[in-house]
């Protein structure tokens, strides 16, 4: 009788959706716990890596170079490195540099171009 056309539950409209009502709920209810667990954990991680952190003070003299801020500025002579032109002449290089480093922020000399290379209109 349970996998023939005759079965058939017969339940009121009322507590059909008292029953969907309660099962929403269940799984919101088992979401909200799951994010409050994972916020705990992820808490006690930062706690954790912040007190590993702070007791490993010995900095080497490379980490110090390289911890300087990325808007601080290199010396006038120095650079982040060498650029590729690739059909680009160096006037228009030069302005697409300082339009990046302008949207950017970061001074010129702290970014790194490796190339900069023309690309043609594929017109169809």
């Amino acid at each position: 009788m349970l996998f023939t056309s005759q079965y058939s539950i017969k339940m009121p409209i009322a507590e059909t959706l008292m029953t969907a009502i309660v099962g929403i709920l269940t799984v919101l209810l088992i979401l909200a716990v799951i994010d409050v667990l994972i916020m705990l954990v992820s808490k006690a991680v930062r706690a954790i890596e912040k007190r590993l952190s702070g007791k490993n003070t010995s900095v080497s003299p490379e980490t110090k170079a390289n911890d300087t801020p990325k808007g601080t500025p290199l010396a006038e002579n120095m650079s982040e490195g060498d650029l590729v032109l690739v059909g680009v002449d160096e006037p228009t290089a030069a302005v697409i540099m300082a339009l990046v480093s302008f949207q950017s922020g970061i001074p010129l000399n702290r970014l790194c171009f490796k190339s900069i290379r023309l690309m043609e209109d594929e017109k169809k």
